[in-house]
């Protein structure tokens, strides 16, 4: 196959793109996401594709969505920022486009994407990616192939356990690793430093008008970047939480790359210091065995249409 087209559904924006057999993205295609709208969102899909495809030859489609998709690759059975109830978005929109059509979880085609052309490229058949957003998500590969569980929703990293009795989930649990590695956490964590310590939060105080309720993860950020100590402080806590779950991750798996991708990557050193530094406190007692090397993700915003391109085309 040369050209394929990849689809990143989310919950604001429909991003698709003509990508070759090098990763290389040749054309894109950008709408609005619909997301209270089951047939409109597929219809912004096919629309992307259509439009993709009238100015390029290519041979297959793949779609990556934010949800939990069947084994076959055909459905998604439940989608957080979507419409979308065992959905069977593969058959509609090959019917539509008259190609073949893949669709794969975003976490996983993040992930494939990182392992064909980014941070993992040079790994033989292993690694395993953190997402870290809002949420956490996570894509592994182990033999050269993702990983993708009996019912096709494996690798839900940010619903590890890291804190017995702690925060509540939005799956429902209490104190998964999402709780406190996201970008949720480091919002929370910043909220509460400013609320107990305001004379360290000046200048994060001063991006959010003075107002708690005010600090976001972008002002946090900006705030960190700045030298504001509470901002820096919950960096280190979010850090150190990502430390602890990639660590269990390579006491399970043994992969040959970690990656740590998403939103929050922006944030470079920021996060990737404090995590690398507990990850590797955590393996300490391993000694002088081999560990999977910590690396920030590459791909940036095109990784999802990309991964899906490339499982399409296979």
């Amino acid at each position: 196959m040369a050209l394929t087209i990849g689809v990143d559904i989310g919950g604001t924006k429909v991003l698709g793109g003509v990508v070759d057999p090098d990763g290389t993205v040749v054309a894109t295609c950008r709408r609005d996401t619909p997301a209270g709208d089951v047939a409109a969102t597929r219809d912004v899909i096919i629309d992307v594709v259509k439009d993709l495809s009238a100015e390029h030859e290519v041979d297959a489609v793949g779609i990556g969505a934010a949800g939990w998709i069947d084994a076959t690759r055909s459905t998604v059975l439940f989608a957080p920022n979507l419409a979308w109830r065992d959905e069977p978005l593969r058959d509609y929109v090959a019917k539509a486009v008259n190609l073949p059509v893949v669709v794969e979880n975003d976490a996983n085609v993040a992930a494939w994407a990182e392992f064909r052309y980014g941070a993992a490229a040079d790994a033989e058949d292993s690694m395993v990616m953190f997402t870290v957003g809002t949420g956490i998500g996570g894509g592994i590969v182990l033999g050269g192939a993702l990983v993708r569980g009996a019912h096709g929703i494996a690798a839900e990293i940010g619903h590890m356990l890291a804190v017995p009795d702690g925060h509540l989930c939005g799956c429902g649990r209490h104190g998964c690793i999402e709780q406190y590695a996201s970008g949720n956490a480091l919002v929370r964590f910043a909220r509460a430093g400013a609320q107990a310590e305001p004379e360290r939060a000046a200048l994060l105080l001063g991006k959010a008008d003075g107002r708690v309720d005010h600090i976001t993860g972008p002002i946090v950020t900006a705030a960190a970047q700045a030298g504001d100590e509470v901002a820096i402080d919950a960096f280190t806590q979010i850090g150190y939480w990502l430390g602890q779950g990639l660590a269990d991750l390579v006491q399970i798996l043994d992969p040959q790359v970690l990656v740590v991708g998403g939103g929050v990557i922006d944030a470079g050193d920021l996060l990737m210091t404090p995590a690398r530094q507990s990850y590797l406190d955590s393996l300490a007692q391993r000694g002088r065995l081999p560990v999977a090397e910590l690396r920030a993700a590459k791909m940036g915003n095109v990784a999802g249409l990309v991964g899906a391109a490339d499982l399409a085309r296979r």
